[in-house]
């Protein structure tokens, strides 16, 4: 017992370590295998149950279906399970009627099969298919008369395509891939058809710059040649003109886009380190031919030029004076691009402010160019009275203007990829699904419904959008087409909302992406400066045309979202223009001594501009007007390539060293270009010299005088003496000696000539001296 006990309280201490240590370990190791366990099955997890099977509908013909037709779907199948399917078949579901708008958008969101909810198969219309292995991607075609799928009442209804099989994994049969689509479903025209609006937009990015050749017909110069990817066949601008051909769609339209392909037209060079010249005039000809014709069968709207970003200047741009005044021009400049260049008066009473999002402040600086017609979206201006259909988008918001709301769910439907047939497919079904539910929401009631969607489709995306709009004008049971402009005079309804959100209500991931308060004061400097240019030139309109639409284009939308390009289109407008203004400049002067009292300073202004300059202002001014004025301010005029001197009277009235200043002015007074000064040298001749040279001078005059005198008391003392007989041979030589000395006239000094030798010999300027 006592050892027992010995043994006992010797061991226990021992042993408790261990089995702590034995309990450490093992709690840490499963503790990894906890975290690597799930990690691992995620990695190499399956899809299971009706997940199993990747179905994919590709497309439903016809998209909506009448009476005696018979609907096919084809799609395809891909096993994205680890074992091979077998006894499968492919079988078409016909589920209940959809309660409302909101269904659909949530059923078509939903995954998987749901016993059920998504309908019994249809009997007897199933496809084989014999095996279906991992990894594999099979085709299939179902077709079901229309008959079969007994719809029994006008509405839109699921449509869905199972495939069933066995697996190692399901032994038994089941559903193993699903998916769903929407079927529309009218047997006759609705009384009140729904009216539908859709907005087709020919928008691009800015391609232009404000830099053109120095050639008579000012060869404009593009950022890059990228646009006429989108101008050439299967480009996005040329499927955008020729989809619309015979689609009943609104062009909306940004004038720059027909001013930079009309540029393309005729010679253009592309800007970088080569410069070389465009060469795709042919494309840019064919496509304006194209939109030149389309846009006779259609309503145009021109948004002001280059498409101003509406929120961005109400949010950062009106505390910067001037900013909206761009609006106006922009505006006037639309009318006149779309005119000239189409044949066609387009509408410019409409404004877009990004995705349709607004507040008070975007409606102000929208309507303040003369857009009474706003055009918002239904996810900013909502509904909060409960109404139980989809009101008619035209509403008053007052001061006379209207807010043409677009439907959200229509005009985001292609907002996706669109390139994979199965998406297309589906927001095609979508599309005319929302659109005939909006018409049996109250079917006694006509309303008018606008789409705008994004406003740069991809290729893929412009084509879902023309294939749901013909397969809605070939159905043309519950719409019918209507102009922008109608939709904008609609009656509107009582009880739909009228009521502007507030700026604390608008999409902070908008207000992220807009331009900032610095972006449009950079953009005021800018014109500021061209406006000071401008008023030198003989011909103006070549410069203030190119740099106004850069201006414009700098406040784009379409830089939302590429804040380092539009800083960089703005650097480069701004250092043209610098450059520019440079090229007429004062040539430096190097020191100049004036020796005398007046003396004539030229000054010589280049100008390197292919034209001339005018009405500018040149004025010399002394640092020292005590010592030597400068003489008067003078208008000159320099032609285009030319360097002249203008030559300045100055007057010193004291010795001594003077700075001079040469700066140029405009015409209303601003300084031009930097002020160029030079140094001037004043060495006139003091008094005290003048009073020795005048003595010097008198002196001689009376000693001229006294000779005189002399010579005439001895021409008379000769005569009283009867000395001119004999012996005068000698006198006479002597007299002649006398004589010829005399009439020898003494030298006179002549007037000091200034000393230009400092003007002379330093070459301050091309043929420039200074002149007493």
């Amino acid at each position: 017992m006592a050892e027992a006990a010995g043994f006992q309280a010797t061991e226990r201490p021992r042993g408790r370590w261990l089995r702590r240590t034995v309990t450490l370990l093992t709690g840490v190791l499963l503790l990894v295998g906890l975290l690597q366990v799930p990690h691992a099955s995620t990695a190499q997890a399956a899809p299971t149950g009706s997940r199993t099977v990747d179905v994919t509908i590709d497309s439903m013909s016809p998209p909506t279906p009448s009476e005696g037709d018979t609907v096919t779907v084809s799609g395809t199948l891909i096993n994205d399970g680890r074992s091979t399917i077998t006894d499968a078949k492919v079988a078409m579901h016909r589920g209940s009627a959809i309660g409302g708008r909101s269904s659909i958008e949530s059923l078509s969101r939903r995954t998987g099969y749901l016993a059920g909810a998504d309908g019994e198969a249809v009997k007897g219309h199933t496809e084989k298919i014999d095996k279906l292995e991992p990894g594999v991607s099979q085709p299939f075609s179902l077709s079901v008369p229309v008959k079969d799928l007994d719809l029994t009442k006008d509405g839109v209804y699921q449509l869905g395509i199972s495939l069933s099989g066995r697996s190692a994994a399901a032994p038994y049969g089941q559903v193993l891939g699903f998916d769903r689509t929407f079927l529309p479903w009218q047997e006759s025209d609705s009384a009140k058809k729904t009216q539908l609006t859709y907005m087709w937009p020919l928008i691009s990015s800015t391609h232009l710059t404000a830099e053109t050749d120095a050639d008579a017909q000012q060869t404009p110069v593009f950022r890059d040649d990228d646009l006429a990817a989108e101008l050439a066949p299967g480009g996005r601008l040329q499927q955008m003109v020729s989809l619309a051909k015979n689609l009943p769609v609104t062009f909306v339209i940004d004038p720059d886009l027909l001013a930079t392909v009309d540029a393309m037209t005729k010679s253009y060079r592309v800007n970088g380190p080569d410069g070389p010249m465009g060469k795709n005039q042919a494309v840019a000809k064919q496509w304006l031919h194209e939109l030149e014709e389309s846009a006779k069968t259609h309503e145009v709207v021109a948004l002001p030029f280059a498409d101003p970003d509406l929120a961005s200047l109400a949010h950062h741009g009106k505390g910067v004076p001037s900013a909206l005044s761009h609006l106006g021009p922009a505006t006037d400049l639309a009318d006149k691009t779309v005119d000239t260049i189409l044949g066609v008066k387009p509408r410019t009473d409409f404004a877009w402010p990004v995705d349709g999002a607004i507040d008070s402040s975007i409606v102000d600086v929208a309507t303040s160019a003369g857009a009474h017609n706003v055009i918002t979206r239904s996810d900013s201006l909502r509904e909060a009275g409960g109404l139980s259909y989809t009101p008619t988008a035209a509403r008053p918001i007052g001061g006379g203007n209207t807010a043409v709301v677009a439907d959200a769910q229509l005009s985001r439907a292609f907002e996706g990829d669109m390139s994979k047939a199965g998406n297309t497919a589906h927001a095609v079904q979508e599309f005319l699904a929302q659109t005939e539910m909006i018409n049996l929401e109250d079917p006694g009631r006509q309303r008018s419904v606008v789409v705008a969607p994004q406003r740069m489709p991809t290729v893929s995306q412009a084509q879902a959008m023309a294939t749901a709009l013909r397969d809605l004008k070939q159905s043309g049971r519950w719409s019918q087409p209507l102009s922008l402009g109608g939709a904008a005079k609609a009656k509107p309804d009582r009880a739909a909302t009228r009521h502007v959100p507030s700026g604390s209500s608008y999409p902070s991931s908008l207000r992220r992406r807009e331009l900032p308060t610095d972006a449009f004061r950079q953009i005021q400097g800018t014109q500021d400066a061209l406006d000071d240019y401008q008023v030198i030139l003989a011909h103006p309109e070549r410069v203030v045309t190119p740099f106004g639409n850069a201006i414009m284009r700098e406040m784009s939308t379409q830089w939302r979202g590429n804040p380092t390009g539009a800083k960089a289109f703005r650097h480069s407008v701004r250092s043209y223009l610098d450059g520019l203004t440079k090229k007429v400049h004062l040539i430096q002067k190097s020191e100049a001594t004036l020796s005398g009292r007046s003396a004539t300073i030229p000054v010589t202004v280049q100008n390197n501009l292919v034209q001339g300059v005018r009405d500018m202002k040149l004025k010399l001014t002394s640092s020292q007007p005590n010592r030597l004025d400068a003489g008067k301010t003078q208008t000159i005029t320099v032609d285009g390539g030319h360097s002249q001197s203008f030559k300045f009277d100055t007057t010193a009235n004291a010795n001594g060293r003077a700075w001079v200043t040469a700066q140029l002015y405009t015409s209303d007074g601003k300084p031009y270009g930097d002020p160029m000064t030079f140094q001037v040298n004043v060495t006139e001749i003091t008094a005290t010299v003048m009073l020795v040279i005048a003595g010097g001078v008198l002196l001689l005059v009376l000693a001229g005088v006294r000779i005189y005198l002399q010579r005439k008391r001895a021409a008379g003392r000769r005569a009283e003496d009867g000395t001119d007989g004999d012996g005068t041979d000698g006198d006479s030589g002597t007299d002649g000696d006398n004589g010829g000395t005399d009439g020898d006239q003494p030298e006179q000094p002549s007037d000091p000539t200034p000393d230009t030798g400092s003007e002379s010999s330093d070459p301050s300027g091309s043929g420039e001296k200074v002149d007493r």
